[in-house]
Parts: C-alpha cells; sequence; structure tokens
C-alpha cells in the first residue's frame, strides 16, 4: 500500500473511498496544519514551474490559491481581508505585471 503522508483536499478521502480503495488518514490542527500546508505549497509551486502548458499551469496556480485561502484564515484573515491586504500593498508598492528586473542599487 502506497504511502502519502501528506496535506490533501477536504474530499480526497471520500473520493478514495467511493473507488472501493483502504485508506488510513486522520484530521491535523494548530501548528501541524500550518506546517503541513507550508509543505504542500512547496509541492504545489513545484508543479507549477514544472507545467508544461497553460492548463496545467492554470491548475497548479488554483490550488496554490486554494491553499493560500486557507492559510490565511487559519492566520485569521478572511479573504476579503487577504485581498484588501493585497491590495492596499499593490497601491502602495506596485503589483508585478509590468515585468521590472532588478540588477543593482547603489554605485559600483
Amino acid at each position: 500500500m502506497p504511502s502519502y503522508h501528506k496535506l490533501v483536499r477536504d474530499r480526497i478521502p471520500e473520493i478514495i473511498q467511493m473507488n472501493g480503495e483502504k485508506l488510513a488518514y486522520r484530521r491535523i490542527e494548530g501548528e501541524e496544519f500550518i506546517r503541513e500546508a507550508k509543505h504542500k505549497l512547496k509541492e504545489e509551486m513545484k508543479e507549477y514551474v514544472e507545467a508544461q502548458n497553460a492548463e496545467q499551469a492554470i491548475e497548479e496556480l488554483a490550488d496554490l490559491l486554494e491553499l493560500i485561502y486557507c492559510l490565511a484564515e487559519r492566520h485569521g484573515y478572511s479573504r476579503k481581508e487577504l485581498e484588501a491586504i493585497r491590495a492596499d500593498k499593490s497601491e502602495r508598492r506596485g503589483a508585478f505585471h509590468e515585468g521590472w528586473f532588478l540588477e543593482t542599487v547603489g554605485d559600483d
């Protein structure tokens, strides 16, 4: 039986059971959840970086966004509050749309 030991989407245990597979799983909370969600972010980011086309990339971005929303809530912020913080920071410091690439600052 394969071992995974990773955070999965909420319906994955149900889907596995509906497919007639046996599984072991448990609910995690608190710092353990945060730690495992950070690992999952790394996994999803790697999958995004390795995506071969736009369809794969957007699927991985959706996974990243789902994790980000969930982590924001675990840190005590709603999606609306997260968006307000993002918008404020974008207003103050800009976004990433223009593609500026900083090479050096200061004297030679």
